[in-house]
């Protein structure tokens, strides 16, 4: 017999009375990627998680919502089984995803990189979504898991270029060594992220100790006598901003207004506790440095996807 033997069955018969809960419970059967088998009748692999999940299922179902039963299935044949498995087939889904990554190869060049970069974002979501529900991999997974990798690396390098031709002429800033002070905070570890994702991708980060020298050859950032340091005016990730002609890019002016807000203070920005927050949990989760910008990072891409608008046509 195959691998897995063993099935749960949820029987629900839902009340007609209160939408919102037949809705609730319908939304968490799917969310745990539920097959349904007929109505009201929907099919998961016996996993620990997944009886843990419909557990509290029924226990909601029972003060109200309705009448629900788990039921532990075994099939009666290998055959049967494998029945079974198909009905979490995934694979349609993976091939819609690498149709709509491969599309964006269309605009290499063309559209604005930050653009395709932001859909390629959504696509990656979507495909660890799809991954969290597929409990049977099917070599669709792998070429979609490729077909993204692929197209990160193409826009990569398409950010990196647009990047590089704002930067001051003689000035080579790619595949460089980054060096600034611990301890990091805001503006270092948005610094940090706006380098290695607009201006070096390739870059190297070096966390120095207090009074600690930087490598030679270094390009530094976040410190009195650094190549961008806090000016009157602007803190560190502002400078990167205007002195290599990043600051047309909205998206990344208003983190930086977040970023000078936690910083030095000035204009309240309302975005800048919720950030505060999730740069303070990176820093208690986080077991160096190079960690704690790891954390940091998604809170930024976040961000930029939050606040780019494409360019109008």
């Amino acid at each position: 017999m195959s691998a897995v033997e063993s099935w749960l069955a949820t029987v629900t018969q839902l009340s007609t009375e209160d939408p919102a809960a037949r809705m609730r419970v319908l939304r968490t059967l799917e969310s745990l990627g539920a097959a349904v088998m007929r109505e009201g009748v929907y099919l998961l692999p016996d996993t620990p998680d997944n009886r843990q999940a419909l557990d509290a299922l029924i226990e909601y179902v029972g003060k109200g919502a309705g009448i629900a039963q788990v039921l532990q299935v075994t099939p009666l044949s290998p055959a049967q089984n494998e029945s079974f498995k198909r009905l979490f087939d995934r694979s349609a889904r993976y091939e819609d995803l690498i149709k709509t990554v491969e599309s964006l190869s269309i605009g290499y060049g063309q559209a604005n990189p930050s653009a395709i970069s932001r859909v390629l974002h959504k696509q990656r979501r979507d495909l660890n979504a799809i991954a969290t529900l597929d409990f049977f991999p099917a070599p669709a997974r792998s070429r979609a898991e490729e077909a993204i990798a692929k197209a990160e690396a193409a826009v990569k390098k398409l950010l990196y270029s647009q990047a590089q031709a704002d930067v001051p002429p003689g000035e080579n800033l790619h595949n460089r060594t980054w060096a600034t002070h611990k301890p990091l905070w805001a503006d270092r570890l948005a610094s940090a992220w706006l380098l290695r994702r607009f201006v070096d991708p390739e870059g190297r980060m070096v966390w120095l100790e207090k009074g600690e020298p930087p490598p030679e050859g270094a390009m530094t950032f976040g410190f009195d006598g650094a190549h961008f340091a806090n000016s009157e005016a602007r803190v560190s990730f502002e400078e990167i901003l205007a002195q290599l002609k990043l600051s047309d890019n909205t998206a990344l002016v208003k983190i930086g207004s977040i970023v000078h807000f936690l910083e030095v203070g000035g204009t309240p920005v309302p975005e800048a506790a919720g950030v505060q927050t999730l740069l303070q949990g990176a820093s208690r989760r986080a077991r160096g440095e190079n960690e704690m910008l790891a954390e940091a990072e998604k809170t930024f891409d976040l961000l930029y996807e939050a606040y780019f608008e494409p360019p109008k046509r």
